[in-house]
C-alpha cells in the first residue's frame, strides 16, 4: 500500500525567515497619510471597517511570541461573521491595535502585501502582482501603481515564491483568485494591471484569454476619489477630513 505524501506545512519559523527578508516599503510616499483624511483619519488597510486581515495559524503563533499588537478578530456584522466562518481551519482573522501602534518588524504578510497579491496566469505561472480590486474607491496606490518600488515588488515575488512550496493550498487560493479576476474584469470590459516579477506594467485585455500586453502605469485606471487631484480635495472636505495630516507615530507606507 503506497501512502500518499504529505503536503509541506509552514511553520512559525518559516514565517520569521520571511519577515526579516520582506520588509521593504511599498513606496516612497506614505501612501496611509493619502486615504486617512477619507477614513476618520486611519489608513484604510489598518482597520478591519475595510479589510480583515487573515494569517496562517502558524503566522499568529509567531505573532504571540513576538508582540502583544494582535489578538483575535471578533466579528461585528453578518459580513464580517460570513468572511470568518468561511475560513479554513489553518487559517484565523486578526486585528491590531490600530495604524498608531504599528511596529513594522511584526507587521503580517498581509499587511505587507496590502493591496496587491500574486498574480498567477491560465498557464499557472506566477508573473507578478496585481490588487484586491474590492478596494479600487477606497486604497490610493490602486490608482497610483507608478509609485510602488521595485525593492518591493522584489521581495513580495521571492516571499510568495517561498510560501507557495512551503504551503501549496496558499498557491492553489492565488490561482484561483486570479482567475476570478479575469472573469470578473473580462464580464467588466476592464483591464487588469500587472507590476511583472521582472520589471516593467503589464495589461491583461477583456477577452484576451489572459495575454500579458506591455504598457505604460499611465494606462491603468484611476478609482473614486484619486481619480484627479480635484476629486480628491473635494471628496476629503465632504468627509470632513484634513488634508496633508501629521505623520502617526510608528506608521509609514506598507
Amino acid at each position: 500500500m503506497v501512502r500518499a505524501m504529505k503536503k509541506p506545512r509552514i511553520t512559525p519559523s518559516d514565517f520569521a525567515a520571511l519577515y526579516q527578508q520582506y520588509n521593504a516599503n511599498l513606496a516612497k510616499v506614505d501612501c496611509g497619510r493619502k486615504c486617512a483624511p477619507l477614513n476618520k483619519g486611519q489608513p484604510v488597510c489598518c482597520t478591519t471597517e475595510n479589510a480583515i486581515p487573515v494569517v496562517d495559524r502558524a503566522e499568529f503563533e509567531l505573532l504571540r511570541t513576538r508582540t502583544d499588537l494582535w489578538f483575535p478578530y471578533r466579528p461585528v456584522d453578518a459580513a464580517s461573521r460570513k468572511i470568518v466562518k468561511e475560513l479554513t481551519r489553518r487559517a484565523c482573522a486578526v486585528e491590531c491595535k490600530g495604524a498608531a501602534f504599528c511596529e513594522r518588524d511584526n507587521r503580517t504578510i498581509a499587511c505587507r502585501s496590502f493591496p496587491f497579491y500574486p498574480y498567477i496566469d491560465n498557464r499557472g505561472n506566477f508573473v507578478g502582482l496585481t490588487y484586491y480590486w474590492d478596494f479600487e474607491d477606497r486604497c490610493w496606490i490602486i490608482s497610483n501603481m507608478q509609485v510602488v518600488e521595485r525593492e518591493f515588488v522584489n521581495q513580495m515575488v521571492a516571499a510568495f515564491e517561498k510560501i507557495f512550496k512551503l504551503d501549496p493550498d496558499e498557491y492553489d487560493t492565488m490561482k484561483d483568485h486570479s482567475a476570478n479576476m479575469r472573469r470578473v474584469f473580462s464580464r467588466k470590459k476592464k483591464i487588469i494591471p500587472i507590476i511583472h516579477r521582472d520589471g516593467g506594467y503589464f495589461k491583461i485585455k477583456p477577452g484576451s484569454g489572459g495575454v500579458l500586453t506591455p504598457c505604460s502605469p499611465t494606462e491603468f485606471n484611476k478609482f473614486g476619489p484619486y481619480k484627479s487631484e480635484a476629486a480628491y480635495i473635494r471628496a476629503v472636505k465632504e468627509a470632513g477630513g484634513i488634508l496633508g495630516p501629521a505623520p502617526r507615530k510608528g506608521y509609514l507606507a506598507p
